[in-house]
């Protein structure tokens, strides 16, 4: 009995010798292959956390400057932002800042040029729409109409197309364009949910011009 379980077991060892003679380095790489993919997808992981709270603790900097109304401060530390960490949100969202009080502090060129850096370089559509129409405001107020248009029609996020009719609106009204500028109002406080204030403001520009929007139908006479 014993002897035909010594058998047994020979048979099985030998069997799994030849299996793993004929599949053990496919077997031993295939492993070796899953396990530096795994550490490679910690490694990454573990890059891109670093990445953003490194980030994240510039864009804090910068935030700060900017309350403090510090231009020069801020955009010291935006561009060094953008430079090391210039995928990240944090990026996006601290040229918006810096260009804001860039622009507050009388330095259009400045801010014209951070806001361009984010319309062209920022990942996020939102983020490249804001910039586009923040530009065309800059652009208005140096007279060059035909650019701030062409920065109108650069927004392509369709969140953003109620507030690019409007910026159109300031642009064409600014150009003398009355008629033109007043139906792009229109057009933006009709695509415009009525729940958004900034709704009045558009509707200021139209009653201005005497093109004031229809009231609300009334409920259904009863």
């Amino acid at each position: 009995m014993a002897s035909n379980l010594d058998l047994q077991e020979q048979e099985q060892l030998d069997e799994l010798k030849a299996f793993w003679k004929q599949y053990g380095n496919l077997i031993t790489w295939t492993l070796t292959l899953v396990l530096a993919g795994f550490a490679g997808w910690n490694g990454w992981n573990y890059y891109q956390r670093d990445q953003a709270a490194k980030a994240g603790t510039m864009f804090d900097e910068l935030d700060h400057a900017v309350q403090a109304g510090d231009a020069a401060k801020a955009a010291l530390v935006f561009n060094d932002l953008k430079q090391r960490f210039p995928r990240t949100t944090f990026a996006q969202q601290g040229g918006l800042l810096a260009a804001h009080v860039q622009a507050d502090k009388g330095q259009a060129d400045a801010a014209q040029a951070t806001l361009e850096w984010v319309a062209t370089q920022a990942s996020d559509d939102d983020y490249q729409a804001l910039a586009h129409l923040r530009l065309a405001a800059l652009l208005i107020d140096k007279k060059a109409y035909d650019e701030a248009l062409k920065q109108v029609d650069a927004v392509k996020s369709p969140e953003f197309a109620a507030l690019a009719d409007d910026r159109r609106g300031d642009v064409l009204m600014a150009q003398g364009k009355t008629a033109e500028a007043v139906a792009a109002w229109q057009k933006a406080w009709k695509a415009m949910d009525e729940k958004q204030d900034y709704r009045r403001v558009i509707d200021a520009k139209l009653t201005a011009q005497a093109a004031a929007p229809a009231p609300a139908a009334s409920g259904a006479a009863k």
